[in-house]
């Protein structure tokens, strides 16, 4: 049973030695170099650094999915790095679509050349990451061609038993809103996605950003989460199918794996 008051709140029935999951961290859309509303994004990074680093586990690895800089700068790219110096574990990003390429892959030591598209895999433990480019060059909405669908298939078909996560920075599913919808993955992109996925029974789970809110669907049978901005969040109406950015506090995703079993959460920061 429970117990309160002086004591600790503890589960019940519970003896001995437990196995620690593995744990991921995801933080999206941090956009540094902007300022939206009259914010400023550097703090509320540095209090979600602060608020991973205060975890009463450490995760084991941090995935950013995209929207690092605001504008591509390289300044802003090095204060990401300044700010997300004090994470003791790797720390994997991709682009997002205010991303540059050239100037995150610099940053970041990312695999390739130049402008081409950032993809790649990470060993986390008993987790493999799949990092995905889902951006195109001067466009909001996702871009999937069949030449990045195909990196995709072989990508995931390296490593069929081994417990999978896929991560981009647009969320691929539908919001209830057309016009939003517009802006991040478009419906045959998502379908074209779907296809990929069906034909890969490892992937626990597919994570994206770039809404700037939480949201959770499924595709081809598998959860599909938006996590959370670590700068501003965004609240729809639709009603009007308007979309505004409100002061909502920043936050971040956590991944659990334990077994073969994927579970997310999310995490609410306040900002003082």
């Amino acid at each position: 049973m429970w117990r309160c008051g002086a004591e600790r709140l503890r589960w019940p029935y519970r003896s001995g030695a437990m196995a620690k999951p593995l744990l991921l961290a995801q933080l999206s859309d941090l956009h540094i170099g902007a300022e939206w509303e009259g914010l400023d994004p550097a703090p509320r990074l540095q209090r979600v650094v602060e608020a991973l680093l205060s975890l009463p586990n450490q995760v084991d690895a941090v995935i950013i999915t995209g929207d690092v800089a605001a504008d591509g700068r390289p300044a802003d790219y090095a204060l990401a790095r300044e700010l997300l110096d004090p994470l003791p574990m790797p720390v994997h990003a991709l682009p997002g679509n205010h991303d540059d390429r050239a100037e995150l892959r610099r940053a970041f030591r990312l695999p390739g050349e130049g402008a081409e598209p950032i993809n790649y895999t990470a060993e986390v433990g008993s987790l493999k990451v799949v990092a995905f480019d889902s951006t195109g060059p001067g466009q909001d909405f996702a871009e999937l061609s069949p030449g990045q669908l195909g990196w995709l298939d072989r990508a995931l078909g390296e490593e069929p038993e081994r417990p999978t996560l896929l991560a981009m920075h647009h969320s691929p599913l539908a919001t209830g809103i057309e016009e939003w919808d517009g802006v991040n993955m478009p419906a045959a992109a998502r379908a074209a996605l779907g296809e990929v996925l069906a034909a890969h029974p490892q992937v626990r789970a597919v994570v994206g950003g770039h809404l700037h809110r939480v949201a959770a669907s499924s595709l081809a049978g598998r959860p599909v989460l938006s996590a959370p901005s670590t700068y501003l969040q965004a609240r729809p109406n639709f009603a009007t199918e308007a979309v505004e950015l409100d002061g909502e506090p920043p936050g971040f995703a956590l991944y659990a794996l334990l077994d073969g079993e994927l579970s997310s959460q999310v995490e609410s920061v306040p900002t003082r």
